[in-house]
């Protein structure tokens, strides 16, 4: 009878790792499949990293029961998975971040601001979670801003961001593409900067995906002009509801499919208009005539379409500077890196950090940046 329970636990064991591993790898492919066509697999680029863990777990117990030809099973996935498992997590050891630069490097702030938290003035609790996020702008000391989710208003009882950042921060050059979000309300990405711009221009997506731009903004930075690139790619657009049923989800409190089938309409939407979206940045990247600087908030995983179609050969500045799973959205998993500073081949990344403090829902980027000789 043991004999029996020991034969029927090791294949159960040997059929589950051998399907773990299946589905990891169609995980790691999905970076190369087009969600207008796969989209029912990007969710898997979610999954990524608890394929992942659930993968070097087979591995370390098979090697603990003394089974080393069952541990290669998940050995060979994870060499083939190279590639996904480096973009995911960064390994270069991070040391301290010198606050002090040289003429010779460009510093950037990258920052999905959420609206400053407050659009109306009202001198209440939004109003100082608005006065910490200009505060820790202002302890950057940052030559380029780039801020997705910006909200500026010509009304009296509003917030004119941009004359704040201006005035309060030292930004006098910027570049905005002024997309109103009601009477005279204007919601839109932004590129705040100490040095001229002496040229830019945006592009809006096409529907059916939402009406966010890219933006480009060309610098003149001592004696080189380098071009800036900023956007918010389409959002999930999860309400209070769809949070309230993913955390019933998470709690068994109802049942899977009537808690889940919003959700899933809206992911599916999610990942196929930001592979349109993606295809247009980079298009429109590889046209520069200057070396460039990506800053943005793809609304996606490493482990995804959009960051691949948009990164391309660029350099990522987290996991050349970092360690980590490297977070940045602040709500639903801990494993979400959906915020990025990309710069191509003429630069070389200095120094980087993530700020990981909860004034927006996204955490703040920085990266110093020099062009090679």
């Amino acid at each position: 009878m043991a004999r029996k329970f020991r034969g029927f636990t090791k294949k159960f064991f040997l059929y589950a790792n051998i399907v773990a591993v299946a589905v990891f790898l169609l995980a790691c492919l999905v970076p190369y499949l087009n969600p207008q066509k796969w989209w029912f697999l990007s969710f898997l680029g979610l999954a990524f990293p608890f394929l992942l863990l659930v993968v070097i777990l087979f591995l370390i117990g098979w090697l603990i029961i003394m089974k080393p030809k069952m541990a290669l099973i998940s050995a060979v996935a994870l060499l083939l998975s190279f590639k996904s498992i480096t973009v995911f997590f960064a390994f270069k050891r991070q040391g301290s971040f010198t606050t002090e630069k040289s003429p010779e490097t460009l510093r950037i702030v990258s920052w999905n601001v959420a609206r400053f938290v407050e659009l109306k003035k009202n001198m209440n609790k939004g109003s100082q979670t608005r006065q910490k996020m200009f505060d820790l702008i202002r302890a950057q000391n940052a030559d380029v801003l780039c801020l997705q989710e910006f909200h500026t208003s010509i009304k009296e009882e509003y917030y004119n961001n941009i004359e704040a950042v201006q005035n309060e921060l030292g930004y006098p050059y910027y570049f905005f593409s002024f997309d109103t979000d009601g009477d005279k309300h204007y919601y839109s990405s932004i590129i705040f900067s100490r040095y001229p711009i002496i040229d830019s221009g945006f592009v809006r997506y096409p529907r059916p995906t939402l009406p966010d731009v890219l933006l480009q903004a060309d610098i003149k930075w001592n004696n080189d002009t380098v071009r800036i690139f900023t956007t918010h790619l389409q959002s999930l657009q999860f309400d209070k509801k769809d949070y309230e049923s993913l955390n019933k989800i998470k709690h068994v409190e109802d049942s899977m499919v009537s808690g889940s089938k919003t959700i899933i309409s809206k992911m599916k939407r999610g990942y196929t208009n930001r592979s349109i979206q993606a295809h247009i940045v980079d298009e429109i990247m590889s046209n520069s005539p200057f070396p460039k600087i990506f800053c943005g908030d793809l609304n996606d995983v490493p482990n995804s379409y959009a960051y691949f179609t948009v990164r391309g050969n660029m350099q990522d500045a987290f996991l050349k500077k970092s360690f980590g799973i490297g977070r940045t959205f602040s709500g639903i998993s801990p494993t979400l890196r959906i915020d990025y500073i990309f710069a191509d081949n003429d630069f070389r990344i200095k120094q980087f950090k993530r700020i990981p403090k909860k004034l927006s829902d996204h955490y703040m980027l920085v990266a110093d940046i020099a062009l090679e000789k």
